[in-house]
C-alpha cells in the first residue's frame, strides 16, 4: 500500500516536469551566458501571470548550484509591481536546456528551452510541459519583427495555440 501511493506522489512531482511531445530542448547551452534580466515578449495565457505587463524573469546563480528565479510584472489592476521568487535545476545535463523550476515548495514545473539565440544569447522560446505553456522571452522589452515572426512560426509548427499567444511587445 505504501509503496503504491509512494509511487503515485512520485509520479505526481515529476509530471510536470515533462516535455510535450514532438518538441525536443536545445543542446549546447550555456548556463552563464543565460544569466540576467530576460524580457517576455509573448506568452499563452495562464492564471499565474493574468494581468500582468512588463514582465520580467531574472536569472542568477544559487548557492546549492541552482538557478535562482525572480519572475516580476506590472499588475494593471492593482497598479504595482509583483514579484515571486522561485529555483531551478537541471532535470538532465547543464548542457541541455531542460530545467525544473519551482515556485512552490516541492512541486516543480518544466522549463524547456525550445529555441535559443546560441550565438548572442538574445532571445528565447521555452515550453512547459505541455504545448499549453510557451513564453518568448528577449534580452530587450522588444524583439525585431522577423525574429519574433520566425519564432511564433515554428511554435505553430510544434503544435502550440499561436493564434492565442498574448504580445507585450508594443507591434506584432
Amino acid at each position: 500500500m505504501w509503496r503504491v501511493l509512494l509511487i503515485c506522489i512520485c509520479s505526481c512531482l515529476t509530471a510536470c516536469t515533462g516535455i510535450p511531445e514532438g518538441v525536443r530542448p536545445i543542446s549546447g547551452f550555456e548556463l552563464d551566458r543565460y544569466l540576467g534580466t530576460w524580457h517576455e515578449i509573448a506568452r499563452l495565457d495562464h492564471s499565474f501571470e493574468r494581468g500582468l505587463s512588463e514582465v520580467t524573469a531574472e536569472y542568477s546563480l544559487r548557492d546549492d548550484g541552482g538557478v535562482k528565479v525572480i519572475n516580476s510584472g506590472y499588475d494593471n489592476e492593482e497598479k504595482q509591481r509583483r514579484s515571486a521568487e522561485g529555483k531551478a535545476y537541471f532535470v538532465e545535463t547543464p548542457d541541455i536546456g531542460r530545467l525544473k523550476v519551482s515556485f512552490f515548495g516541492p512541486f516543480y514545473g518544466a522549463y524547456n528551452i525550445i529555441e535559443l539565440d546560441k550565438e548572442n544569447y538574445q532571445y528565447v522560446m521555452i515550453a512547459g510541459n505541455s504545448k499549453d505553456y510557451l513564453w518568448i522571452l528577449a534580452r530587450t522589452p522588444t524583439l525585431p519583427q522577423n525574429v519574433l515572426t520566425r519564432l511564433v512560426e515554428q511554435a505553430r509548427a510544434l503544435g502550440f495555440p499561436t493564434q492565442d499567444l498574448i504580445y507585450l511587445q508594443p507591434e506584432h
